[in-house]
């Protein structure tokens, strides 16, 4: 049976984090999987390392705030370094309901793709966000279908399922702040497949999104130039 490492980074999510792990662990015994969960608390300066010391769950607490890359890194790290075959990246404050992992599986299954992005935009069920975060995510949409002809209908989710190929190669790099769309370029120049399945999102159950609407234009344009740098970086990489 393949081993399963549910990798979820969390900063400051106390009001979540526990009904997060729960329903992870629902999940594990009705599905009868071989799976862990892994917490990545990022140097949260609320209650949720404390929360986390009387949870089921495996706690890595970092020292230091390496930001949302950095604490999705180490969680891949963990799950690499001890023999999982898949880790399935769930946000912490609960837009990624553990009901849907089972569609990631199944889709993985049956596409042996190297990594599964559950996506709200193919069925447009379920909270679709906000009219401008979905703006940027169609913006992103287009870009990364420039750069290297792949169509991801939503780049910026962060509800993902990864084999262990994949595990391997971002053990050595993986985008920091806001890696999600920079990440695809890299998979995609990696040679690593990729494909998605319709999922449902919900609303986060607490705390405040770390990209807000003023910080929303910045965010395009810096995660632009990070696209196009990984793009150009590994571009260079293969040349001759």
């Amino acid at each position: 049976m393949y081993r399963i490492a549910f990798v979820v980074p969390a900063y400051n999510e106390k009001e979540s984090i526990a009904a997060v792990v729960g329903d992870l662990n629902t999940i594990i015994k009705e599905n009868q999987l071989s799976a862990e969960i892994v917490v990545v608390n990022d140097c949260s300066t609320d209650s949720t390392g404390s929360i986390l010391d009387t949870l089921p769950c495996i706690a890595l607490n970092l020292p230091v705030n390496l930001g949302i890359g950095g604490a999705v890194q180490t969680g891949f790290k963990y799950a690499f370094e001890n023999g999982f075959d898949f880790a399935i990246q769930i946000d912490g404050d609960g837009q990624h309901p553990a009901g849907e992992i089972p569609k990631l599986i199944k889709a993985q299954q049956l596409n042996s793709w190297n990594i599964t992005i559950g996506s709200r935009f193919i069925e447009k069920t379920g909270f679709q966000s906000s009219l401008l975060r979905r703006t940027g995510i169609n913006y992103f949409r287009h870009l990364i279908w420039l750069l290297v002809r792949v169509t991801v209908t939503d780049s910026t989710s962060g509800f993902r399922l990864i084999d262990r190929k994949t595990l391997q190669a971002v053990c050595d790099y993986y985008p920091d702040e806001y890696p999600e769309p920079e990440a695809i370029i890299l998979f995609c120049k990696s040679n690593l497949s990729l494909g998605e399945t319709p999922v449902n999102m919900r609303e986060r159950m607490g705390g405040v999104s770390s990209i807000g609407r003023r910080a929303s234009v910045y965010y395009m344009f810096k995660v632009t130039l990070s696209i196009l740098f990984t793009y150009i970086k590994t571009s260079s990489k293969k040349a001759p």
